[in-house]
């Protein structure tokens, strides 16, 4: 028995579950279907900007920060601190948390908004009277009819010709965010936001950190002065 929906989103990341949810609060009846999983193999909306991009990096430039300023700064403001020393697990415990806590808020403005979430792969079945038929497997397989579809199912990091990622000596940005000491060395290839941020990070902790780029600027997607 399949479910009937106005809208249909595909994608539970930045697009998806905020069009998923402003269609719910214009009147719509939505379902929003994504199938990132967190560690305990449960429902973790937000896609890669949640889960493996902008908010865990941010997290740790945060812990990397507060490391540093305790370092070199406290100093100039007359305060002393001596032996200071960085637990790389409770960094990653403590970003891992982050990321749960918008997870949960992210399900939580669901419910508010009254979208039916649907934890699963979705994949288009057939064009049916009144719609089309998505099939969801998952925990609970489930077809769903939606009037309108919204696909923002967002992308995966592309590996360099001949180098895949191991997550062990090459790593994605999702095992960059998984680094469990400090690296000797790091070299970033390439000067986008996440590369330039992890790269802080280490940096702050002691890594030798090189960054290869093949634009004669960093952060060739924004303003020259922020790029400076």
């Amino acid at each position: 028995m399949s479910k009937q929906f106005d809208v249909v989103v595909i994608g539970g990341g930045p697009g998806g579950y905020i069009a998923a949810i402003r269609a719910a609060q214009l009147g719509f009846q939505v379902a929003c279907v994504d199938e990132w999983k967190n560690a305990a193999g449960g429902p973790a909306p937000g896609g890669t900007c949640t889960n493996v991009g902008c908010i865990p990096s941010k997290a740790l430039l945060q812990s990397s920060e507060h490391f540093e300023q305790a370092n070199h700064h406290f100093v100039d403001h007359g305060i002393e601190v001596k032996g200071v020393s960085m637990d790389v697990a409770k960094m990653i415990a403590r970003k891992d948390n982050v990321v749960k806590q918008n997870n949960d808020g992210i399900l939580y403005l669901f419910k508010k908004n009254k979208v039916s979430f649907f934890h699963g792969r979705a994949a288009f079945s057939k064009a049916v009277e009144g719609g089309y038929e998505v099939n969801v497997t998952g925990a609970a397989n489930e077809t769903l009819v939606g009037k309108n579809i919204i696909v923002a199912t967002g992308s995966n990091a592309r590996a360099l010709p001949g180098t895949p990622f191991d997550e062990v000596n090459v790593l994605s940005n999702d095992g960059a965010l998984k680094v469990g000491a400090v690296p000797k060395k790091l070299v970033l290839i390439g000067s986008g936001v996440i590369g330039l941020e992890m790269g802080s990070v280490w940096r702050r902790l002691g890594s030798e950190v090189t960054i290869l780029e093949g634009l004669p600027t960093f952060l060739g997607a924004v303003d020259e002065q922020i790029a400076k």
